[in-house]
């Protein structure tokens, strides 16, 4: 079974994204619609210029959305309304380069464990991301919601279970979820926690404290690939494998993790 692997690809590195991309034949991720001045600039020129690029491009792209200091289901609905026009805004600049998965956070403030925040959080969300998935399903999107600073998969997983909207569904941090993650929770617990819903995955190494994006190899990570993506591969519908890191030189150092259909040059 060939694994369905996409490159993170920044403003500062998408060429070289794109040449290895189409040496190894797989996809890209676009980080650059993540951005406030992007966004708040010529981004219909960027968006233009991407189409062009890309084009080349045969193996599935996706886009990273805005994620910077956004609150989804915020109680202050000044808040609320930024935060919804940042992802309607990414959500529509998907559809223009015929990208049909759009990652997105929750921004769940992890440090809060108080029942009384989750409770509103909750209620709060459910509605939100409803809402932003009738947006997705009208521009032929699909939105992954990512975790962050949640502790636990059950805060986005319970989210997802009672929006149940077939185009809204999981990304899975493999990273955030060890650093941001309470220890007693496993990769394992939390792969299977969001399993019904899961078709996207961010992955990469750190050290278990700081939110590092290093290739699997990398000497001072604590995550373990060679037990993780047997875990993945499991599933009824394996997920996309998502390389965020910040070196393309470590994304391709990390290929021979995955069953490709071409095989690395050199």
């Amino acid at each position: 079974m060939t694994d369905q692997v996409l490159l993170s690809a920044d403003r500062n590195n998408i060429e070289e994204c794109i040449d290895l991309a189409l040496e190894v034949g797989v996809g890209v991720e676009l980080m650059t619609f993540a951005y406030p001045e992007i966004l708040d600039g010529n981004w219909k020129q960027t968006v233009s210029t991407y189409n062009a690029i890309l084009r080349p491009v045969r193996a599935p792209i996706t886009l990273h959305g805005p994620f910077m200091d956004l609150v989804s289901g915020s109680p202050d609905e000044l808040i609320n309304h930024v935060s919804m026009q940042r992802y309607q805004h990414a959500i529509y600049i998907a559809s223009e380069l015929g990208i049909k998965i759009v990652n997105l956070h929750a921004n769940f403030i992890g440090s809060l464990h108080n029942s009384s925040y989750r409770r509103g959080w909750h209620e709060r969300n459910v509605g939100f991301w409803h809402n932003m998935a009738e947006t997705a399903k009208t521009n032929g999107v699909t939105i992954v919601l990512e975790n962050m600073w949640e502790y636990e998969p059950s805060i986005i997983g319970d989210v997802l279970r009672e929006v149940n909207h077939p185009h809204l569904k999981a990304c899975l941090d493999i990273g955030h979820a060890r650093v941001f993650g309470d220890k007693h929770h496993t990769i394992a617990d939390w792969i299977q926690h969001l399993a019904p819903w899961l078709i996207h995955t961010h992955l990469n190494n750190n050290n278990g404290v700081i939110d590092e994006h290093y290739g699997f190899d990398w000497q001072d990570g604590v995550l373990n690939y060679n037990e993780i993506l047997p875990m993945l591969r499991k599933l009824e519908h394996p997920p996309y494998f998502c390389l965020e890191m910040w070196q393309v030189s470590d994304m391709r150092q990390s290929l021979h993790y995955f069953q490709l259909d071409k095989m690395l040059q050199g």
